[in-house]
């Protein structure tokens, strides 16, 4: 393993796992300033995170191991995700580690321990979310599958590093039918992270809960690792569509005035996408459970066709 490498799998979660859950509070904030409130502070965020770490995690005397073991198995899922996805340098290639087609198990390993949580406890909230969450999942991994596999046919690899090398230096995408694909992965991030109009992370109302009734029932750190790791999947996927179509400043150098200044400009790009899903949200409601799959068809549509545009341009 080479010394770029090793920096790399050094800074790039720390900086994920950090910067995460100012872009949930970012959000937030977005959303209260269009309904012409406030909202909390942006490190609010930070400062629930320490005071539930504090907690000790309360069990339902029904649950098992899962339900203690679920919060670790994710936080650590999403940390060796973070070595898929480079946010503000790609280092040099290692081992073929940074391949989509594993990234997006290891995605399905977290959704599938996040419900099995969900029915561990035996809660008559968190066995609706859980199913709620697997019959949606049915219909949204075939179209991540089609998202990312057209995302490697425009940048003609199927690993993520060898991707965003090939992006990176470049100011606008480098194919038009990457803005097509960034819709669907638009489209992705909100589905994955249980936004509006899939879901509202905002309300604990037995009609609407999909991804809030699956945690119910955790308390404390266990809770915590949780939340944070709900915020890392949120950036990694961030990452994907920032670096996908608007790759500009994204360093290939281990240099520390390049890496200052791709982290700087990362740091806005992201705050931007931040602003755009907030007003998103803001701007649509929550859409009937059996009318999501008309959601998803958007993204499967536009993947499609990039592949199509692909193949026989």
């Amino acid at each position: 393993m080479n010394t770029s490498f090793l920096l790399f799998a050094l800074l790039n979660p720390l900086f994920a796992l950090l910067a995460a859950p100012l872009y949930m509070a970012l959000i937030r904030k977005v959303k209260a300033y269009a309904q012409g409130r406030k909202g909390p502070k942006l490190f609010q965020v930070y400062y629930d995170l320490k005071k539930l770490m504090k907690k000790e995690a309360v069990y339902s005397p029904t649950s098992s191991w899962v339900m203690r073991f679920t919060p670790y198995l994710n936080l650590s899922t999403l940390l060796v995700c973070s070595l898929f996805v480079p946010l503000v340098f790609v280092p040099e290639p290692a081992g073929g580690l940074g391949n989509i087609i594993v990234f997006l198990y290891l995605l399905a390993l977290e959704r599938f321990f996040t419900a099995l949580g969900g029915l561990d406890a035996g809660s008559t909230f968190g066995g609706m979310g859980s199913s709620r969450s697997m019959s949606l999942a049915a219909v949204i991994e075939p179209t991540m599958v089609i998202s990312f596999a057209a995302l490697a046919f425009v940048l003609k690899s199927l690993n993520l590093h060898k991707m965003f090398a090939l992006t990176a230096g470049t100011v606008l995408p480098i194919s038009p039918t990457l803005v097509l694909v960034s819709i669907s992965l638009f489209i992705i991030l909100i589905v994955e992270t249980g936004r509006l109009p899939v879901d509202n992370p905002a309300t604990h109302l037995e009609l609407t809960m999909i991804n809030e009734a699956m945690i119910l029932e955790q308390t404390g750190k266990n809770l915590a690792l949780l939340e944070l790791t709900h915020a890392l999947k949120q950036f990694l996927l961030m990452g994907i569509l920032i670096n996908t179509i608007l790759p500009i400043g994204l360093s290939t150098e281990i240099d520390a005035g390049k890496i200052a200044v791709s982290t700087f400009l990362f740091l806005l790009k992201a705050g931007l996408l931040a602003v755009i899903i907030g007003l998103f949200e803001s701007a649509i409601a929550k859409m009937r459970l059996f009318r999501l799959p008309a959601f998803y068809v958007m993204a499967f549509f536009f993947s499609a066709v990039t592949i199509l545009i692909e193949v026989f341009a």
